[in-house]
């Protein structure tokens, strides 16, 4: 039996199929629907324009470009005289021993970068926050946030400089007894990604934590007076308030980050490394520039792209599916 509904009560019995057929009955159609908001939203629309017109152009008319990995690429012919060639330069790639080196020094680096560039963010991110002082504040954010303006060109040097034999680092150490004879840094393959991963660190630490800041703004700052009501210490705050506060920014950036531990670039391995190091700082996107548009083999360059890309959204879809099913959360 229904219950008896009184004269206040709503009833909350609702056919589906009654939902469905709703637009029905108030007699608008799909397509007229369509333009009416589309006369709405108007203004919307056309300011969107530019940036969708740079996307289509941008990104999704190169992608033509990927039909040079099933052919063998001569820059002098047309699309349709190219010999095609299937699948031979991707099983060319997987039976290549520097191959698998430069995806273990993908891996390797970029393992190591998103600990430890993901992780200090935060906690200077959250440090920053515990600071009272404005000037001191708005000084320790302009001096973090300044390499991340320069040029990893400049920032290479700078590097290079500091731990060359008689840089910096080196005369410091030998000054405070540490070693005896300089150390060649940038000639030891076995710290190289250490070198790689704490000059990423130190050029965009600052930057990296601007969205962690805005994260902690976005906090409910009655949840840190009834805290300290109950007594909670700043410790206790940041750990059962800030953190589970910033966690959503947290496992969104976390997704992204791990969609790109293939595609990390080349320009930190090609100004930090030299030819005594080139079994370490050799990656997937310097091999395809070595190998492939530098000996004039478009077709295996692209090749290794189109690799790259592929591991990059099996990634981000793994992580994604990850995410959603520990912490309910979903990117994409």
């Amino acid at each position: 039996m229904q219950p008896a509904i009184g004269k206040g009560d709503v009833s909350l019995d609702v056919n589906p199929k009654d939902i469905k057929k709703s637009d029905k009955g108030l007699g608008i159609k799909p397509r007229k629907r369509f333009w009416k908001t589309f006369k709405e939203q108007k203004l919307l629309y056309m300011m969107s324009l530019p940036f969708v017109a740079w996307v289509i152009v941008f990104k999704y008319v190169p992608l033509w470009g990927w039909t040079m990995a099933f052919q063998n690429y001569q820059p002098e012919r047309s699309f349709w005289e190219q010999e095609w060639v299937g699948l031979d330069h991707f099983i060319e790639l997987f039976q290549d021993d520097r191959f698998y080196l430069a995806l273990r020094n993908t891996l390797a680096m970029s393992i190591m970068g998103l600990i430890v560039g993901f992780i200090v963010p935060i906690i200077f991110a959250i440090l920053l926050n515990e600071v009272r002082l404005k000037f001191f504040k708005r000084t320790i954010q302009t001096v973090s946030y300044l390499p991340h303006f320069v040029s990893w060109v400049v920032a290479a040097g700078i590097v290079t400089k500091m731990l060359s034999i008689d840089g910096i680092v080196n005369d410091l150490l030998m000054k405070l007894d540490i070693v005896d004879k300089p150390i060649q840094f940038m000639a030891n393959g076995k710290i190289f990604w250490i070198i790689v991963t704490l000059s990423d660190l130190w050029k965009e630490m600052g930057w990296n934590s601007i969205i962690f800041l805005a994260a902690i703004v976005g906090i409910d700052p009655q949840l840190y007076e009834a805290a300290k009501v109950d007594g909670a210490s700043r410790l206790r705050q940041i750990w059962h308030i800030t953190l589970p506060g910033m966690t959503p920014t947290i496992i969104v950036l976390l997704v992204l980050s791990i969609g790109h531990l293939i595609s990390i670039g080349f320009e930190k391995q090609f100004l930090l490394g030299n030819p005594l190091v080139i079994d370490y700082s050799e990656v997937l996107d310097l091999y395809a520039l070595n190998y492939g548009i530098g000996l004039g083999r478009f077709s295996y360059g692209t090749a290794v792209g189109i690799f790259n890309s592929a591991m990059s959204i099996i990634l981000l879809l793994l992580a994604n599916r990850l995410s959603k099913k520990f912490t309910n959360q979903s990117v994409i």
